[in-house]
């Protein structure tokens, strides 16, 4: 009896021990399996919007982190160099080249947080090819050949190249979802972040110099030309997992208060200021009037041609077919310079404020939004143009 519960005893000892070393076999492979051999982690950096019109859209980066050669690089494409010959008309022309640069990740850092600008990082899921890959496509871009591209602020930008690089780079490739209305024009997208950082005269420049075509609907993809956009589509990604894990680095909000002194504003003034100084029957108010009536024409006809260059002088999508051609009128620019009595010349005014009237009318129709601003302004041109019809 003693004897058979000696072997019984041993037959489970060695069972047992059997077992573990079967279960400390199989904990063995699986870990081997999926180590991480690229010993590295790369981030989507989403920098918060900053209360100047530069960067009052946000920014994103990528963060490539090396734990063997213990660096840690941020990669970003929304680089371009002040001081590059031509600077301001190559903007104008949209012929402004940016580049892929790199910087230590604690400067960029101190930089946003000096700024009062937060940073969100994402941590993506990615296997240890896929970030090598990354990596290696990264530095590839880095070359002198690679790393410059045609700037467009809403096709072909910062987030947009890194949205490109990270679904390019991801098996299976991720299906990123929209994370607006899907009515939302491009209008709409960037009005947003104008109302949020209160920036209506930013707002009113910006919606004369971009026409009809900043109101198309955005598709899916194009939503993602904004950085915080970028950053909720990587969040919400339908078909596979994109993020191992989030991180914050928080500093003060530093959106500006809004100004009291607004275009609306701003508008109203001049057309009141205007119209007692046309009725005064004081001489001196009468020459000011007649200055200002001047300037007033002059100044539009100046943006009138401004919006044509625009149009047709320039690689810029988005500030071709622009409807706000049909109050800037570039041929006031020589109206005002012929003389005041002249029968056509008064003929040319009279049917401008025709045409104006009839624009109001249909302001709301328009294809292209209009900044609602513009309408104290628009009654003032209607009633100068009456006026020097009349006179």
């Amino acid at each position: 009896m003693r004897s058979q519960q000696h072997d019984l005893r041993h037959m489970f000892l060695r069972f047992r021990r059997y077992i573990l070393a079967l279960v400390s076999f199989f904990c063995l492979l699986i870990p081997a399996k999926s180590q991480d051999t690229s010993h590295l982690r790369i981030s989507l950096l989403t920098c918060a919007p900053g209360d100047e019109l530069y960067s009052i859209f946000g920014h994103s980066a990528l963060r490539v982190t090396d734990s063997v050669s213990m660096t840690d690089i941020v990669f970003n494409y929304g680089t371009f160099n002040f001081d590059e010959e031509d600077f301001y008309i190559k903007f104008m022309r949209g012929k402004l080249l940016y580049y892929l640069s790199i910087e230590d990740f604690y400067n960029f850092r101190m930089a946003y947080a000096r700024d009062g600008r937060n940073i969100r990082e994402q941590v993506l899921l990615l296997s240890a090819d896929e970030k090598i890959r990354m990596r290696e496509k990264l530095i590839d871009n880095l070359s002198e050949d690679k790393k410059y591209y045609l700037y467009d602020f809403f096709l072909d930008n910062c987030t947009t190249r890194l949205r490109d690089l990270i679904t390019e780079g991801k098996s299976p490739r991720p299906v990123l979802p929209a994370v607006m209305r899907t009515s939302t024009t491009f209008r709409n997208a960037i009005h947003f972040y104008l109302d949020k950082g209160n920036q209506p005269w930013s707002k009113l420049g910006i919606d004369i110099l971009l026409g009809a075509r900043t109101d198309r609907i955005m598709t899916t993809a194009e939503q993602e030309f904004l950085p915080e956009n970028l950053m909720s589509s990587v969040d919400s990604c339908q078909n596979t997992s994109l993020i191992q894990s989030t991180e914050q680095y928080p500093a003060t909000d530093t959106y500006a208060a809004s100004g009291f002194f607004n275009p609306i504003l701003f508008f109203s003034l001049l057309l009141l200021i205007m119209l007692l100084i046309c009725r005064s029957s004081s001489t001196q108010l009468v020459y000011a009037a007649a200055g200002l009536d001047n300037f007033i024409f002059f100044m539009t006809g100046i943006l009138g041609v401004i919006l044509i260059l625009m149009w047709i002088g320039t690689d810029h999508k988005m500030t071709k077919d622009n409807y706000n051609l049909l109050w800037a009128w570039p041929f006031h620019t020589a109206a005002v310079l012929l003389p005041r009595h002249a029968t056509w010349v008064k003929r040319y005014f009279l049917l401008h404020g025709i045409f104006l009237c009839l624009l109001l009318a249909c302001w709301f129709f328009l294809p292209q939004k209009m900044n609602p601003s513009l309408l104290p302004f628009i009654a003032l041109l209607i009633y100068l143009s009456f006026r020097r019809s009349a006179r």
